[in-house]
């Protein structure tokens, strides 16, 4: 066991004192009463929740950093006609995620990223051109030969920025995992005293134990393969899979809105693949892409997703994992890096299993930008099928790092970009650096 398993307890409410404070924007107070309450030991099966929500209270205003005012003072850098009318609309409309902090408003991170998405709401903002040709070629390629395979090699790399002398540091480095879709991985460099987890492990890393080091990187090379299927096209199995069919607290709930949802969703649906479809259909013609503070930050993932109509690619695809699972579809996760000739950076999504057929992958977040930018193909194409553009490291959601990783980690569900641990305390977000380098990309016939 480790601290991040108090992360299992989020669904279960807090003491409403502590709750009153957090909605009203008191962390302060709320971390005091929880301060208390832990100190007390009166209530030792609520302490791993409270454990959880402290790490979150103490956190949050590095997600939310910016007051109306600075961000409307942002949006008007670019939109200096944009009033306060407008930004308020933006707010209700929800293009723009915020939080109370202090008793004030606060907005994300990165909610100008988020408005940029939105021209026709935010017609100010600077749009900066957009060139889909590459992206269309490959996607067509894909559909005409049945697959493509790409051979790429990467530099991850993850830097302490806090003082490392004399003290323990511990890493883990995402890489390759075996998977469908990738083989012939090798791993050609890193820094010294690294070990590889098994090519099976849920959370594929590389892993260092040492002594003030601050730097850590890998390099490695694999290829992955990109098969097109038509789910609609496949004779299926009467009787499919109960495997991967269950909750798994806190984010895949079949909450009660989740399963009226999920029938209304497939209301006429007679196969597993329609079904899928079907709530493929919904997922990304409902839900609207907005970036997301730390996931740690988000309550019942599914559920809220469902409610807000809001989410990033992570939060669609366990929006589709859950309804497909309430459904009787197994579906399961699958996460890395999305690796394009002119970018890398991490990319979550779906996977759903339709038998005799096998494992067939949904990447909701880009379908829902498809039926965003009217281009009904490229919709069409993320139902059962992917694209070569993908480093694949991590099978499930909420699963251990090998080792496990013994204090908080900044992100207790999935792991995209690295973590670090100086000293035994896992450093946050703002305390590390990561980045990810393409080294060489070439597309390949697709039964390499």
């Amino acid at each position: 066991m480790t601290k991040n398993d108090a992360f299992l307890h989020l669904n279960d409410p807090l003491p409403a004192d502590i709750a009153r404070r957090k909605e009203m924007g008191d962390l302060a107070g709320a971390i005091r009463l929880i301060d208390q309450r832990l100190a007390s030991r009166t209530q030792p099966l609520l302490a791993l929740r409270l454990e959880a929500e402290r790490l979150r209270l103490t956190r949050l205003p590095h997600d939310y950093p910016y007051s109306r005012a600075e961000a409307l003072a942002m949006i008007r850098a670019e939109w200096p006609q944009c009033t306060e009318e407008q930004f308020d609309t933006l707010v209700d409309h929800g293009r723009i995620d915020w939080r109370m902090v202090d008793g004030e408003l606060r907005c994300q991170e990165r909610f100008l990223e988020s408005l940029r998405i939105y021209p026709r709401e935010a017609p100010g903002l600077i749009q900066e051109p957009q060139d889909h040709s590459a992206r269309d070629a490959v996607l067509a390629r894909m559909e005409a030969e049945g697959a493509l395979t790409a051979r790429i090699t990467l530099r991850a790399t993850i830097r302490s920025l806090v003082p490392v002398t004399r003290q323990e540091v511990q890493a883990w480095l995402p890489i390759p995992a075996a998977c469908p879709q990738q083989s012939r991985i090798q791993i050609l460099d890193h820094t010294p005293g690294g070990i590889a987890a098994p090519e099976c492990a849920p959370q594929r890393t590389m892993w260092w134990r040492t002594q003030g080091v601050d730097t850590f990187s890998v390099t490695y090379r694999y290829l992955i393969r990109a098969q097109y299927t038509d789910p609609m096209t496949l004779p299926l199995d009467p009787v499919q899979p109960t495997f991967d069919l269950e909750e798994q607290a806190p984010h895949i709930v079949f909450t009660p809105y989740l399963r009226a949802l999920a029938k209304d969703i497939c209301r006429g649906c007679s196969t597993p693949a329609e079904k899928a479809r079907a709530i493929y259909d919904y997922v990304t013609g409902q839900v609207d892409y907005r970036y997301q503070p730390a996931y740690l930050q988000l309550d019942c993932i599914a559920d809220q997703c469902a409610k807000t109509l809001r989410g990033d690619c992570g939060v669609f695809a366990l929006l589709f994992i859950t309804l497909c699972r309430i459904s009787g579809i197994p579906a399961r996760w699958q996460s890395g890096l999305a690796v394009r000739p002119d970018s890398v950076g991490p990319h979550d999504w779906a996977m759903f299993y339709l038998a005799p057929h096998g494992w067939l992958w949904a990447d909701c977040s880009f379908g829902s930008s498809a039926r965003r930018n009217g281009e009904t193909e490229r919709r069409r194409h993320y139902f059962g099928s992917l694209d070569p553009w993908r480093m694949v490291a991590n099978s499930a959601f909420q699963a251990p790092l090998t080792p496990p990783m013994q204090d908080w980690r900044q992100d207790p569900y999935d792991n995209q970009v690295g973590e670090v641990m100086v000293g035994g305390r896992g450093l946050d977000a703002s305390e590390r650096e990561t980045s990810q380098e393409l080294l060489e990309f070439e597309l390949l016939p697709g039964e390499t």
